[in-house]
């Protein structure tokens, strides 16, 4: 902890001093703290994406309770469209504390987040949105600022740095695994599945777990873009009805673009397998709850119109149910419900192999005609 790090508990404190009763938002790992104490008291409700939570917050304002929308940069892209057609003309004053990744170094965070590190100030500026620095002013100056954007019914954002605020003291015992199907476990059998297929993974701990148990051309390691892995491969598939495509998903990303759902059973692509891992978290932010305990994905999947629906959170049933989903006709929905395994975590695929050479060994892989999926 440096010396200019707020604790979790002060910044909740002094968020609850400006007034702030109810909470929503996106996980983010260097906001791990606040959203750890905020959600012991009942005050969080995540939202699906940025977009969503600052709408949520809106709502709130609107009937007269004082909020906070707690983010990171990365998904300010999510966030852009209420902020401009939504907060700013209806003059709603909405609080949003957004941690600051790819700033002020673009070298010194993962790739994806160079552009929006670099852009994130410009854009609040071209927008006019008022904006403070944490560090670069006290959170108690932030917070009057604020509270005067309030008094003129802007919205105001607080810009964190990473590692500006300080982890909780509490953290939740992880799930027991034995005997229970995981992560490494789901992964590790379908890439033993997989021969010639197309291989998209999302963002977070699947898609280092897929590049940990089988680098190969023909999978596209999606880093960033959270939510866009299922899009990606009904492109694919769509472009090469000849060619199978299999998307490795995970619950909390599949939800923030849900929608892309209908898109991919609407579009019949007979060799789509869209494999969503229900770990019931955000496990590479802290495992952070998702929504899914309350879903039935049986029901969704059937719902959004896939051809073929398939579930299983059996370790003895998992190759059974990977060949199934491979073998169908699709659109084919493959739900894996799995027990977090936060302490077993693996380099981002970047980390071997740059994102241009990705994509360049990919579009080689996924040139008709070629069976190279390795």
């Amino acid at each position: 902890m440096t010396a200019t790090t707020v604790t979790a508990d002060a910044f909740v404190s002094a968020l609850y001093a400006y007034g702030v009763r109810k909470v929503t938002g996106v996980p983010c790992g260097h906001l791990a703290g606040p959203w750890t104490l905020f959600d012991e008291a009942g005050l969080l409700t995540p939202a699906a994406s940025e977009g969503a939570a600052l709408s949520i917050a809106a709502g709130w304002e609107l009937a007269g309770q004082t909020s906070v929308v707690l983010c990171q940069n990365s998904g300010f892209g999510n966030l852009v469209n209420p902020l401009t057609s939504l907060v700013l003309p209806y003059r709603i004053p909405v609080l949003v504390v957004m941690t600051m990744r790819g700033w002020p170094d673009p070298a010194d965070d993962e790739p994806q987040h160079a552009a929006m590190g670099t852009s994130t100030v410009g854009m609040l500026e071209t927008y006019d949105v008022p904006y403070a620095v944490l560090g670069e002013s006290t959170l108690e100056d932030a917070l009057a600022r604020a509270a005067e954007a309030r008094a003129h019914d802007r919205p105001f954002f607080l810009l964190v740095p990473r590692g500006a605020i300080g982890r909780a003291d509490t953290a939740a015992d992880a799930e027991p695994a034995a005997g229970r199907l995981t992560r490494p476990l789901a992964v590790s059998a379908l890439m033993a599945e997989l021969t010639d297929e197309l291989l998209v993974t999302t963002t977070g701990y699947l898609s280092r777990q897929a590049h940990h148990e089988r680098d190969r051309p023909g999978t596209f390691y999606m880093q960033g873009s959270m939510g866009h892995a299922c899009a990606i491969g009904v492109g694919l598939a769509t472009a090469d009805p000849s060619r199978r495509v299999v998307v490795l998903d995970g619950d909390g990303a599949f939800l923030m673009h849900l929608g892309t759902g209908s898109t991919i059973g609407a579009s019949g692509a007979e060799n789509l397998v869209h494999i969503v891992v229900d770990n019931g978290c955000y496990e590479s932010t802290g495992c952070q709850t998702t929504t899914t305990g309350a879903m039935d994905w049986a029901a969704l999947g059937h719902g959004l119109g896939y051809r073929a629906v398939l579930t299983c959170e059996d370790p003895a049933e998992l190759a059974g149910t990977l060949r199934t989903a491979l073998g169908t006709p699709g659109p084919v929905f493959c739900a894996l419900t799995v027990v977090p395994t936060p302490g077993e975590v693996h380099p981002r695929a970047t980390a071997s192999t740059g994102p241009l050479d990705i994509v360049k060994r990919f579009r080689q892989a996924a040139a008709p005609g070629s069976l190279d999926g390795s």
